[in-house]
This record gives C-alpha cells, sequence and structure tokens, in this order.
C-alpha cells in the first residue's frame, strides 16, 4: 500500500499510513504525529513520495521512513544513542527523537552544511524541536557519514540510520554499534536494497536482505563555494 497514502494533513497522512499497514506500533504512530512533516517537507509535505530539499539531495516518502523506524523501534530505548546519517532536511532525525526518552541523544551526520543549516532551521520552527537541541537530545553536525561519527563520552550507537544509499554496508558503521545493535541501511548502486544488520550481545553479526528501494546515493560532498 506504499504510495496511497497522502492525507491533507499530518494526523490524516499518519492515519493513513497506520490504515494501509505501513505503521503497526503505536510508539511509531504518536512519535510521527508529534512531528509536523510541513516543518521539513518543502512542498506537498502530506504526500506519499519523496520530494527535493535542494543540494541534489531528497526527504524520503513517509512510507519508507515509516518502514525505517518500525524496524529500528526495539533499539530506540529511553536512553538510546542513535546516530542519522543523511540527514537532510532534519526529519528522521526529529522523529528518533521523539522516540527515545530526554537522557537518549540522536546525532544528525550530513556532508553538506547547506543542510545541517537547513535541517537546523527547520527543527527549530517548534518549541518541541528547539527544546531538543538546547537540551542536547538532538546535535546536528556537518562531516561525512560514511565513517559513521564518533562523539566524546558515547560509546557506540544503539541505532544507526542511513538515508542514502552506500556502495556498501560500510564495516565501520557496524563496528561502531553497541552490543546489541541494529543499522538499518540501502545498499546498491544499481539494484538497492535495504539491509538490516544486528549486532548480538556477543558479537556477532547478522545481516539481512529485506526489501527493494531507490534512493539517492550517499556520494562525496560538492566542493565548497570557492574551492
Amino acid at each position: 500500500m506504499a504510495w496511497l497514502s497522502s492525507g491533507s494533513s499530518n494526523a490524516g497522512l499518519i492515519k493513513n499510513l497506520a490504515s494501509n499497514g505501513l505503521i503497526t506500533s503505536e510508539r511509531v504512530k504518536n512519535a510521527m504525529l508529534s512531528v509536523d512533516r510541513a516543518h521539513y517537507a518543502p512542498y506537498a509535505p502530506y504526500t506519499d513520495s519523496p520530494q527535493t530539499i535542494g543540494y541534489s539531495a531528497t526527504i524520503s516518502a513517509p512510507h519508507m521512513h515509516a518502514h525505517a523506524l518500525e524496524s529500528l523501534l526495539p533499539y530506540l530505548h529511553p536512553t538510546a544513542r542513535v546516530l542519522d546519517i543523511g540527514s537532510g532536511s532534519g526529519y528522521l532525525t526529529a522523529v528518533l527523537a521523539a522516540l527515545i526518552g530526554p537522557q537518549g541523544h540522536v546525532v544528525g551526520i550530513d556532508h553538506i552544511q547547506g543542510l545541517v543549516d537547513l535541517a537546523t532551521s527547520n527543527m527549530q520552527k517548534s518549541e518541541q524541536g528547539r527544546e531538543w537541541l538546547k537540551s542536547g537530545r538532538v546535535k546536528l553536525v556537518k562531516g561525512d557519514g560514511r565513517k559513521g561519527f564518533k562523539e566524546d563520552g558515547v560509546e557506540g550507537w544503539d541505532a544507526i540510520h542511513v538515508g542514502a544509499a552506500a556502495k556498501e554496508a560500510h564495516a565501520v558503521l557496524i563496528e561502531q554499534l553497541r552490543r546489541p545493535g541494529r543499522l538499518f541501511i540501502p545498499v546498491g548502486e544499481g539494484s538497492q536494497y535495504i539491509w538490516v544488520i544486528d549486532k548480538k550481545e556477543d558479537g556477532s553479526v547478522v545481516r539481512e536482505k529485506s526489501f527493494g528501494v531507490r534512493y539517492v546515493p550517499l556520494t562525496d560532498a560538492p566542493p565548497e563555494e570557492g574551492e
């Protein structure tokens, strides 16, 4: 039922995603209801389709966000540490923040400063978003997400989401998972598939190839102006 869940409001969109079986958890439903997609999508925010956000980047369709959130949900506990790679306009970063507790921490990383600035501006459109940025529940940074992200005081990530198609499931991302931890990543240059990769408590790694997708590629950042 993907692509058939558009609504005339945020509540309508989420209701349709749930009615069509794309959202199955009340936690995911409530988190998506709490973050207005209109703050993060430039036009037709409640249409169930991807949209351009500038810089040759897109915000994924809402049903793809729902898939990612449902997959990562078991690892999004109140004190979870979460990394959102290719955070773009900041939407999924915000929903991930809604799914953890005030002692949790989400880092959104993008290799384009303009998108980091856009995500920051978007999050500041709501009182909730402003508080998350102020408290440190959400942090938005510029960097090469293919290398993951190491932060003082954070020993690995409970959950890592990748929002663009990688050429491979980068080993460094798996290394940065906690035990247990989960990586949700689209992989492929032609045919693309979602891979869900779990690191178990004993350090063993289990990889599951899931459904086919079409994402923009995870690439080098474009040259900065003047380079």
